[in-house]
């Protein structure tokens, strides 16, 4: 199987980011541990309420999307972010 690297964008309610760092830090522990993978939190440059996860060159990046959702879940990610906002998953492989 190919690795591949997935990211994961969303909004957030104003006034969350504390609280949110807090989640993706135990989001980025948890893929650490049970994939041997370290997440990469990023800001959109030109608006700070748009944020960014990046797990690069996973070796099974489908069980590790369904495993970072899970664990969404069990922290109850969604309460942080924007009104009717969602979590995107987009996965991209090497073009070569």
């Amino acid at each position: 199987m190919k690795r591949a690297s997935l990211y994961t964008y969303y909004r957030i309610e104003p006034g969350r980011r504390e609280e949110l760092r807090a989640a993706v830090d135990a989001l980025f522990t948890a893929a650490a541990q049970a994939y041997g993978v370290q997440g990469r939190w990023m800001r959109r440059k030109d608006d700070p309420g748009t944020y960014l996860e990046v797990y690069a060159d996973v070796e099974n990046v489908d069980a590790l999307a369904a495993f970072v959702r899970r664990e969404c879940e069990r922290v109850r990610f969604a309460r942080l972010l924007a009104d009717g906002g969602a979590r995107h998953d987009e996965i991209f492989v090497d073009a070569d």
